[in-house]
């Protein structure tokens, strides 16, 4: 398969393609929904008077791990990408399955944390508490009004972030099984870069995340 379909260029963009340009479309609509979700947090976090210290809750180092398995599936990504212009099938194959290996890890160890924090009461929303007569219950752990809040905003983050992953991971498999059906060349491989940009996107919004909830 070394003649793939013809590109269609785009009129708008003279020698970008209709799927680069809406890649870089999709690219753009997608910084502007995390940098809602970013400054949401972070005015959430400014307007509260006793949001919890996130050091002391989160595990920093677990969530630096994790971080650095990410970075090392762009890598990976980038070596897909320059098997494939090689023309090394069985090389794209292998770093698409890393990549997408590592992504499900980065996943796996962020649930963890995700339970760990729904235990010590950060979650989401407040539990509903049946008070006993005569009695007000004492809310759990992280339950006060920032606790609660701190709760809903972060796991909004790193939920909608996770999402982007998985879906990414899936996508990447997808690519894996056209690999195996003899698709992608030196001179059609064009979905192999497009997945790579959108992978690339999803670490560099994760840095950044990091910084901002785990380091600031």
């Amino acid at each position: 398969m070394e003649h793939g379909e013809p590109q269609v260029v785009s009129e708008f963009w003279p020698g970008v393609s209709h799927r680069k340009l809406g890649t870089w479309f999709f690219l753009v609509t997608e910084i502007m929904l995390f940098s809602g979700l970013i400054g949401m947090y972070l005015a959430a976090r400014a307007g509260s008077g006793d949001w919890p210290v996130t050091a002391e809750i989160l595990g920093v180092n677990l969530a630096a791990i994790n971080t650095f398995i990410l970075i090392v599936s762009s890598v990976t990504m980038v070596l897909s990408f320059a098997a494939v212009e090689e023309g090394n099938r069985g090389g794209l194959f292998r770093f698409l399955l890393l990549t997408a290996l590592l992504g499900l890890i980065f996943i796996g160890i962020k649930m963890v944390e995700w339970s760990e924090l729904i235990h010590l009461g950060y979650a989401p929303l407040p539990p509903a508490h049946a008070p006993e007569p005569g009695r007000t219950p004492l809310p759990p752990p992280g339950q006060t009004p920032s606790g609660s809040l701190f709760g809903s905003t972060y796991f909004t983050l790193t939920g909608v972030h996770a999402a982007h992953v998985l879906g990414g991971v899936l996508v990447i498999f997808f690519a894996m099984a056209k690999v195996l059906r003899g698709g992608y060349s030196r001179k059609d491989h064009e979905g192999i870069e497009l997945l790579g940009l959108y992978w690339h996107f999803v670490d560099i919004v994760w840095i950044f995340l990091f910084t901002i909830i785990y380091l600031i």
